[in-house]
């Protein structure tokens, strides 16, 4: 697994737009921009988790592109009904 994603997993979830700090975010946005591409099937599994509950400014587009450059994707047991709207759209762009 790349350093970038490992660091991402213990920094977890991305805040809400309305609960968050300026220095997660830049965290957050330079730990996935040192992610190269494509991302394994193991990292999708795992950045799939990060998704917060709306699009926090914009990082979640970002984590959303980023996961469907996963060789394997859609990886089923990753679109499993969560909740989340982003999983959600997940698996809608995944039926097209």
């Amino acid at each position: 697994m790349q350093p970038a994603v490992e660091e991402l997993m213990k920094l977890g979830a991305l805040p809400s737009s309305q609960n968050t700090d300026i220095t997660k975010l830049e965290k957050f946005q330079n730990l996935l921009s040192d992610i190269e591409k494509p991302i394994s099937d193991d990292e999708a599994r795992a950045l799939i988790l990060l998704f917060g509950p709306d699009d926090c400014f914009g990082i979640g587009w970002t984590l959303l592109h980023l996961i469907d450059t996963s060789p394997g994707w859609p990886i089923k047991d990753c679109l499993i009904e969560t909740g989340n709207p982003w999983v959600d759209q997940l698996r809608e762009r995944a039926k097209k």
